[in-house]
């Protein structure tokens, strides 16, 4: 019987850092930064602007009167545990799939600790360039369009060259 082969788990440390990073970083937006006040950190570009979202990206549904909340923070506890089995299949050097899937999961996680301690996910981060703002994020959000990015990038770019080469 062959041992098995080591699987990408271990990824999730990734995961668990991105959570600690988060949260140490949204709990120093509730004790110094002033609610939807801007700090300039770059000017023309970036400022600290501490607000809160009830909703997704964008804010989708933020106004929906509370049951959202309950929805997101299932629906990424539900990709996250498919994430993880996906992880539970993955080879361990497999760092193109392992850490786009590694971030993502952190950074769903740590929004969901938000709803569910605050009833909100905490946003700090804008960017603007002139009258141009992105919508304020946070670092949990970060993770996760960073690993989606990844996703696209990576599966872009690992094709399949043996079966290019055997026709």
């Amino acid at each position: 019987m062959a041992a098995p082969k080591p699987n990408a788990l271990s990824w999730l440390g990734l995961s668990a850092l991105v959570i600690v990073l988060d949260q140490l970083s949204k709990a120093w937006v509730l004790r110094a930064l002033p609610e939807y006040t801007d700090i300039v950190v770059i000017p023309g570009f970036w400022n600290w602007f501490r607000t809160y979202n009830t909703g997704a990206a964008f804010s989708f549904l933020a106004n929906s009167g509370g049951w959202q909340i309950w929805f997101f923070s299932i629906l990424a506890f539900v990709i996250s545990g498919l994430l993880i089995w996906w992880l539970a299949k993955t080879p361990r050097n497999d760092w193109k799939t392992a850490l786009p899937y590694a971030l993502i999961i952190g950074g769903a996680l740590g929004n969901v600790i938000d709803r569910l301690i605050h009833g909100h996910v905490i946003d700090f981060i804008k960017w603007y360039i002139g009258d141009h703002v992105w919508p304020a994020f946070n670092l949990a959000d970060a993770a996760i369009v960073g690993g989606a990015i990844g996703l696209v990038l990576f599966s872009l770019t690992s094709g399949k060259k043996d079966s290019v080469a055997g026709n």
